[in-house]
């Protein structure tokens, strides 16, 4: 049996959230909150609004809660049942579809070391939850799991239950929503809690669940021994690093960040080697050490002066404990974990990691092999993964903020600079590529500069002086968002080489950095191709290409290539966007093969499923053959962080499905290629025909009107729930909004428009006009994946969607002609989306996602009750907005919460 919608223990899910509800009841009755606990079962809001949403939003944060233990129970009970390979996307039914395949436990395991995955997490202003509220209730989540186990007396259980009241009541007395907008470096302190305190504990299961999986098929241990043959996971970090429309990180920001991160990854090292000094208790009295590693041990020391020999003087009988005290005194860190560094502590984490190996294969030869298998090893693949580094920050900006600071720097060189702006693409790459030959900047180190160049320089001169101090290890990539020509890229050696970041080698200036395109609309993704030949066959990136190589000793030339899914489906809609990302990655594939160049995708997703969300096994399943090659970037944003990655046992399972599915893509591509499908052809009809659909809505005069009356665009751009301004220049225009509030925005309202919007007119048109093609995608769509993955995202859009509580947020347009042309048509589509669907299902989207219906069913009596009153507080706060009255500014806090309440009933914001 696979777990799958019908097989979710829905009965466990009503017993548990009758049991915490019935906690909560309690806690509101002690407090004497007898009004708002009678509302957890009944009743409408009266004249308590404020109370009341905050009620139902910590109804559903618990109700969230349930739903992902139970998942997690219901994965453990089937695999203690059933076995690892039951659990779909996880090692043991990846390895059992390779072996299928007919792909050996050799060929597997040839390339398992070269599969390497990186999460990236950011802090874009889709986590509405405070970073406070976060912690209770991950406290809450960690007494469930403790609930669960069968020994417990009801002494025990009662204990249990008074703890899980004393944190709700904690939970109720804490303030849920954003006064002020975060800081970046309160941001930065929630994402690092993440790589310091959940991460490493998760890394070490990883491995052991791949190893037990490849027992369980039968495989031959001795290619799993070495932990050199494992996969490889690292992370990366943009929170500090994005500066794309976010004038608050500024270069002392990103220089504070960088700082940031070595040195909570030095406290980490710092946590694990104490514990292990502890209990690598080995005593000369009970067995020999090889004299290489007593010699090693003085070598170390001597340098060290008066702190090594009180490293040495602590366990002088106890050689390996001495060992691990030089190292912990080497790590740069004083007594209050800041860095504080010597002329003998370690610079780099490779050579920690030296040291590390050392140790291990001493132990080893010493016969303590299983104590080196289980103490060190786990260290060493957590300094693997995090070195001193803990995540690779990338620096992100957009393309047209670097045309600003080129032209700006040309005017102070004396050039043109002002025309450059103006200039045609083959007009830009003639003067680029002329400029790139020589080594000289525009500008002197004081020279007065305009704002965009100022910046853009004064970031680059705090990389250059981290690589001089520290090395590369901490950098990522240099990203340029909205990608649209080749000169977007090559301009970026221009501004790397004024601050002096361009290396000179024999055959010229290289860079030392990646350069990587962004390429979010879908005209971009069209384009993609192009562009990246043009900046391939440029002979700077080609040398440049080859020095990173030799940098970071990879096997072959490497192009990073970010693709964002929320530009592109505010575009054109779901169906558009996946099939345009799906067709952009064969063909930017093709181009990197004809310049013997692997092209590492970095998936730039979302939270939501119209911003490239959806079930991690089937969004890799989807990826076009030959697009992944082993190596996994994609970003995680805003509550997916908590939601995939807060709790361990959550974190550990999705984690698992990345490197898996990874690997699964990657080595049934190399051994067992499969054919196009031909259902490729057909996609991309429908592809332009939903496309059309939906770009005929927005282009709709009076379009704009309607969605800024009949969403709570106005309320969600007043929160405080990220750093990020919501629009990128500030003008009101559809283009200028970011994707983010724009899916948020239909969510509240229920429309959840951009992800099914246009995929009912595509798949009625094939109906209709041919009718074989249809009979053959009611056929074979479940069986090609990235047919099954969109209409499993879409079928989730529909599922959230309410047509009844559209109308009620359509009533907020002021003109009667606006909403009278908009609603037909938006539920026009929704119903025929929703039959289509159905059609090719042979079953209801109820029937075909109990899990998800149920689960909707708990929350939407109160969503119902949380909308309707946030439309009567629109239209109030509206008003008294238009007449300049202060009343508006209480209300807005209001209705802040009720966008909170209302996201976590969704369980999704943007």
């Amino acid at each position: 049996m696979q777990i799958t919608e019908t097989s979710i223990n829905i009965e466990k899910i009503e017993q548990d959230v009758a049991y915490i509800t019935a906690c909560f009841e309690e806690v509101l009755l002690e407090l004497g909150e007898a009004s708002l606990a009678q509302l957890l079962h009944s009743g409408k809001i009266a004249a308590l609004p404020l109370r009341a949403a905050k009620l139902y939003a910590t109804y559903f944060q618990l109700l969230n809660l349930v739903e992902e233990n139970a998942q997690a129970q219901l994965r453990r009970s089937q695999e203690k049942q059933e076995g690892m390979t039951s659990l779909s996307g996880l090692w043991a039914k990846s390895l059992l579809h390779l072996k299928n395949l007919g792909i050996s436990d050799q060929q597997i395991a040839s390339i398992l070391p070269q599969i390497h995955v990186e999460p990236v997490l950011t802090a874009h202003p889709t986590e509405s939850k405070r970073a406070t509220i976060l912690e209770h209730l991950r406290r809450i989540y960690l007494l469930l799991v403790q609930r669960e186990n069968q020994v417990w007396t009801p002494f025990e259980l009662d204990a249990i239950r008074h703890q899980i009241k004393k944190e709700l009541e904690i939970l109720w007395r804490t303030g849920e929503i954003f006064l002020e907008k975060p800081d970046v470096p309160t941001e930065l302190r929630n994402i690092i809690h993440y790589f310091s305190n959940v991460f490493p504990d998760v890394l070490p299961v990883l491995d052991r669940r791949l190893r037990k999986a490849w027992e369980e098929l039968q495989f031959d241990p001795k290619y799993l021994d070495d932990y050199r043959q494992l996969p490889k996971i690292t992370f990366g970090n943009w929170v500090g690093g994005d500066r794309d429309g976010h004038p608050f990180v500024t270069a002392e920001v990103t220089q504070f960040t960088l700082l940031e991160l070595r040195r909570n990854a030095l406290t980490l090292i710092k946590k694990e080697l104490k514990p292990l000094a502890m209990r690598l208790s080995f005593s000369v009295f009970t067995q020999e050490f090889p004299q290489n590693f007593l010699d090693k041990i003085q070598e170390i020391a001597t340098p060290m002066g008066e702190t090594g020999q009180k490293a040495l003087q602590r366990n002088y009988a106890e050689p390996s404990r001495q060992f691990l005290n030089l190292m912990l005194a080497k790590l740069g860190l004083d007594e209050y974990n800041e860095i504080d560094e010597k002329d003998y502590s370690y610079q780099f984490a490779a050579d920690l990691l030296a040291d590390l190996i050392f140790l291990s294969d001493t132990l080893t030869r010493m016969g303590a092999g299983r104590i080196a298998k289980a103490e060190v090893e786990p260290i060493i693949r957590k300094v693997q993964t995090f070195g001193f580094h803990l995540a690779h920050l990338d620096i992100r900006q957009n393309s047209k903020f670097h045309d600003l600071a080129l032209s700006q720097l040309m005017n102070a060189a004396g050039l043109e600079g002002d025309a450059f702006l103006t200039w045609t693409e083959d007009e830009r790459l003639a003067f680029l590529q002329k400029e790139l030959l020589s080594p000289r900047p525009f500008t002197y180190a004081d020279t007065e500069l305009g704002q965009e160049a100022k910046a853009v320089l004064e970031v680059y001169r705090v990389l250059k002086n981290h690589i001089r101090r520290y090395g590369h290890e901490g950098l990522g990539s240099l990203i340029i968002s909205m990608t649209r020509s080749t000169s977007d890229l090559l301009l970026v050696y221009l501004l790397v080489r004024e601050v002096g970041l361009m290396i000179h080698t024999a055959e010229g200036l290289v860079c030392s950095l990646p350069v990587v395109p962004l390429f979010e609309t879908i005209e971009d993704l069209q384009k993609s191709a192009g562009i990246l030949e043009n900046f391939l066959k440029n002979p700077l990136t080609q040398r440049s290409l080859e020095y990173q190589r030799q940098l970071h000793q990879q096997p072959k030339l490497m192009q990073q290539v970010m693709i964002g899914y929320s530009d592109s489906n505010k575009d054109g809609g779901i169906l558009a966007s996946l099939w345009n990302l799906n067709r952009g990655q064969r063909i930017l594939c093709e181009v990197g093969d004809r310049y013997g160049v692997r092209i590492r995708f970095f998936h730039g997703r979302g939270g939501t499923v119209s911003r490239g969300a959806g079930p991690t096994h089937r969004f890799l399943k989807a990826q076009p053959q030959h697009s992944i090659r082993g190596d996994l970037r994609m970003t995680e944003q805003g509550e997916t962080i908590a939601q995939k990655y807060a709790n361990k046992i959550t974190n550990a399972y999705n984690l698992e499905l990345l490197l898996a599915g990874t690997a699964q893509a990657t080595i049934a591509d190399v051994y067992a290629p499969q054919p196009e499908n031909p259902l490729d052809a057909v996609l991309e009809r429908m592809a332009k025909l939903s496309r059309e659909k939906y770009e005929d809505l927005l282009r709709a005069e009076g379009f704009i009107q309607f969605f800024s009356e009949a969403t709570p665009i106005d309320v969600i751009e007043s929160s405080r729930i990220g750093s990020r301004p919501a629009r990128r220049t500030g003008k009101r225009s559809l283009e200028d909004l970011r994707a983010i509030p724009w899916v948020f925005s239909w969510g509240q309202s229920r429309f959840f428009l951009s992800g099914w919007y246009g995929v009912g007119t595509a798949l009625g048109y094939m109906q209709q006009q041919e009718p074989a093609i249809f009979k053959e995608i009611c056929q074979k769509a479940i069986e090609y994946p990235i047919f099954h993955y969109i209409l499993t995202n879409t079928s989730s859009s529909i599922l959230v969607t309410n047509p009844e509580i559209m109308q009620k947020y359509a009533s907020l347009v002021s003109q009667d002609e606006v909403r009278d042309k908009f609603m037909p048509l938006i539920l026009d589509e929704f119903h025929l989306t929703k039959n289509m669907l159905e059609l090719i299902y042979g079953q209801t989207i109820e029937e075909r996602r109990p899990r998800i219906h149920k689960m909707f069913t708990l929350r939407n009596d109160k969503l119902a009750i949380l909308h309707e009153e946030q439309v009567r507080l629109i239209r109030e706060w509206r008003c008294l907005k238009a007449e300049n009255d202060p009343r508006s500014e209480k209300l807005i806090l209001d209705l802040l919460l009720l966008v909170n309440a209302i996201a976590a009933g969704l369980r999704t914001t943007g």
